[in-house]
């Protein structure tokens, strides 16, 4: 056996080269790095490089390399004093000061035994960086954002992007760092899967075991898996001290589900179960909780459900379902941390089914059925709620056409049938078919339009009085409006101002409409929307007597070089030129001939302060309805500032103020007050900080609100987030979001908040 003794050369090992029958293979040495012809059998079909001070080997069989040696292929690097390479095992050794490159990861230790064929083998005392892999071309210094490092006594190899360490620190901090870390006797790593599975495993934070568990499972860069997600902690006045354990079911791209026990020490366990789905022609969300043994309630079983499911269906037709139904009226109030969620008080569930298509050329229609129940909550017995009508069924159609009698042509059908545990019930039939002609410019438009309003009662037997009956009304409007335009310039920055006034005329004749029940009419509140409409009544149980002209005027604040809308302010009110003859049932008529005049206000007045600015003003008692006004500072991602004060004559008076605002070092103050002061009482307070550690967030938040006239409720939140790993207490991101607007979710190791969606985790 021939042996070859190179000192400090670079050489190639080539395998599956195909040579000439019968040529001798062997070491060529030339000013160029060596190729070393193996046979085909081998599986290997990529060069593989040595560089070191003394190479020496035996052909056909090993290759030792000394001295500051490098051996690479391809996606593969090992730095060493000392090598060896046994080409029939595809064995590889290494010993002193070893460094190995496998892509973007990196391994250092004091020994290593690796088979080249199987991509298997070990490390000692292994000091390991693990990246997350990108695609050719990606955008890879994004993700080295979120590299992973550690310890071990020993590392173990088991195949393409596998690792497996034993008695192991892990973090995602940065070196030097040690903030936090996993210490587990043994810890795998798939790259593939992105998961990481850690056993006999204690999270320690700044020196100090925090949680223990003897399986942890955890997404390497928060990416949808199955497993158990770290605990949530939290304490409400209502529950008492309180601690999650979800269980995430990771099913298929588009499915999953997630179980999660939550233990309250007042109340008792109440089980959560939430599935989610989402196919080509439908989709959906299904939740469900129960509470077997409320202690607090003297053990009554108390449980809630919520299913949504939209459905596309062949031919154009579609499909929604919505479910929602609680046990008691103080469920909300009792078990829900979230203001958003204890107001509810009229709870839907429904079926509907639909149909949108075309008419001719011009024309489009859409067909609806829904059949709808409703749930009334009364959880504050000092502010009854009126239970609703249920609708068994309602079927409706839209219809309009573009070329008919050349006008446009529009049509609105509905039927309903009313049922009420306590009310007259009946059913009704409407029909408004109508014709506008649209007439425009450049910068000019009028449209008249005349309609037909015809509705037909069915009454069931009643002692109210009511009978079946019908009512026709003949409708006229006609809504016309100019625009203008010039350039002007506020400081020193062009613009496009415009000049915009509009009218709009209604006329219906007075129809008495007493004896009509109330199915689902109620007065509308007076607004930039309501007031260019028809009808000053909801619903079809009452048409309004009208002989009035709306006047408004806005102008627009257009930025000349990049065509943004910057400001916009307006002002609008209706005169009657009759008075008002029909109502509804315990409302007193109109007297005055005019209603209340309306402004507003919004838009970016200065560099990162937007403000908006509403008011309703009485001119007959010349005194102010309603007042808003509010503005937003917010010079960059984690520095906003919203102030708002709120007003209705008689009944309303708030203040609100919001903010999330760094303050230096890291840490991030949050804080919300919304306080009535007419009742002298706190509607809703927040307040908290964030601490952004570059590898870890913690976030403390006190939230209170109240629930009823007589009751609040108080919540803690306590969030400790581990970059790359989990988050450990109880979540706050939904109630940050909704108290403070503008709030930006913090991102470990970014000087800036992360201010994209965060995914379902």
């Amino acid at each position: 056996m021939k042996k070859l003794i190179i000192t400090r050369l670079s050489l190639a090992v080539m395998c599956a080269l195909p040579v000439a029958a019968g040529a001798q293979q062997g070491l060529t040495l030339k000013s160029q790095p060596a190729l070393l012809l193996i046979p085909p059998s081998v599986k290997e079909d990529v060069p593989l490089f040595f560089e070191a001070d003394r190479v020496q080997g035996r052909q056909d069989q090993d290759t030792e390399a000394e001295g500051n040696v490098w051996f690479r292929k391809r996606g593969q690097a090992v730095y060493t004093d000392w090598l060896r390479y046994d080409k029939p095992t595809g064995e590889l050794s290494a010993q002193g000061n070893v460094r190995m490159e496998q892509g973007a990861d990196v391994v250092e230790g004091a020994r290593l035994g690796y088979n080249l064929e199987s991509d298997r083998g070990f490390m000692e005392n292994p000091r390991f960086t693990l990246h997350k892999a990108t695609e050719p071309g990606g955008p890879s210094a994004l993700f080295r954002e979120t590299d992973a490092r550690g310890t071990a006594e020993r590392i173990l190899f088991e195949g393409p992007g596998m690792y497996r360490a034993e008695r192991a620190e892990y973090t995602s901090c940065g070196p030097g760092n040690d903030d936090w870390y996993v210490r587990a006797g043994d810890l795998q790593i798939d790259k593939e899967r992105d998961v990481g599975v850690a056993r006999d495993a204690s999270i320690v934070f700044m020196g100090t075991p925090i949680f223990y568990s003897p399986y942890l499972s955890f997404s390497l860069h928060q990416e949808r898996k199955s497993g158990f997600i770290t605990p949530h902690y939290g304490s409400t006045d209502k529950g008492g001290v309180e601690i999650t354990i979800p269980y995430y079911w990771n099913i298929a791209p588009n499915r999953d589900a997630t179980l999660s026990p939550r233990i309250m020490t007042r109340r008792g366990v109440l089980l959560d179960g939430d599935f989610r789905y989402l196919e080509p022609n439908f989709l959906g969300n299904a939740r469900g909780e129960v509470l077997p043994n409320d202690r607090v309630r003297g053990g009554d079983e108390r449980w809630g459900y919520f299913i949504r499911h939209n459905h596309t269906l062949p031919s154009g037709w579609f499909g929604t379902l919505n479910l929602l139904r609680v046990s008691d009226d103080n469920y909300f109030t009792d078990l829900s941390t979230q203001i958003a969620i204890t107001s509810q008080v009229q709870l839907p569930s429904d079926l509907s089914i639909g149909r949108f298509g075309t008419w001719g050329n011009a024309g489009s229609y859409g067909l609806s059925a829904l059949v709808q129940r409703w749930q009334t909550l009364q959880p504050d017995p000092l502010q009854p709620v009126t239970p609703q009508y249920n609708r068994l069924p309602q079927l409706a159609l839209t219809a309009s056409h573009q070329e008919v009698l050349r006008s446009d042509f529009d049509f609105y059908g509905q039927y309903t049938s009313f049922d009420h545990p306590t009310f007259t019930n009946g059913s009704r039939v409407v029909a408004y078919p109508s014709l506008s002609v649209p007439l425009q410019t450049a910068y000019a438009s009028v449209t008249p339009k005349l309609g037909v309003n015809y509705t037909r009662y069915f009454i069931d037997p009643n002692t109210a009085g009511y009978a079946d009956q019908s009512r026709t009304l003949p409708t006229f409007s006609a809504d016309s409006s100019v625009v203008f335009e010039r350039p002007t310039t506020i400081g020193g920055a062009p613009f496009l101002q415009t000049l915009e006034p509009r009218l709009y005329y209604v006329y219906i004749p007075f129809r008495d409409q007493n004896s009509i029940p109330v199915f689902d009419s109620a007065q509308q509140d007076i607004n930039f929307s309501t007031i260019y409409s028809e009808n000053q009544f909801s619903g079809w149980d009452r048409i309004n007597d009208a002989n009035q002209l709306t006047f408004g005027i806005n102008s627009r604040f257009i930025g000349a070089d990049t065509g943004a809308e910057r400001l916009r302010v307006g002002v609008a009110q209706r005169f009657y030129f009759e008075t008002q003859e029909v109502t509804l049932p315990g409302v007193a008529a109109r007297t005055s001939t005019s209603s209340d005049l309306l402004a507003a206000l919004s838009g970016a007045v200065a560099p990162y302060l937007r403000a908006e600015a509403g008011l309703q003003y009485s001119t007959s008692s010349s005194q102010t309805q309603k007042f808003n006004i509010g503005a937003r500072y917010q010079p960059a991602p984690g520095k906003v500032l919203n102030m708002t004060y709120r007003e209705t004559i008689n009944t309303l008076r708030q203040t609100d103020v919001s903010t999330q605002w760094q303050v230096g070092r890291g840490w991030t103050g949050l804080a919300r007050w919304n306080y009535s002061l007419l009742d002298e009482r706190t509607v809703e307070g927040l307040l908290g900080a964030e601490y952004n550690g570059d590898c870890w967030l913690l976030r403390v938040v006190a939230h209170r609100f109240a629930t009823t006239t007589q009751q609040t409720s108080t919540t803690f939140f306590l969030q400790l987030e581990l970059n790359g790993l989990s988050r450990i207490g109880s979540n706050p991101m939904e109630t940050l979001r909704r108290n403070i607007g503008g709030y930006s979710r913090l991102d470990p190791r970014s000087p800036r908040p992360d201010v994209s969606n965060v995914p379902y985790y």
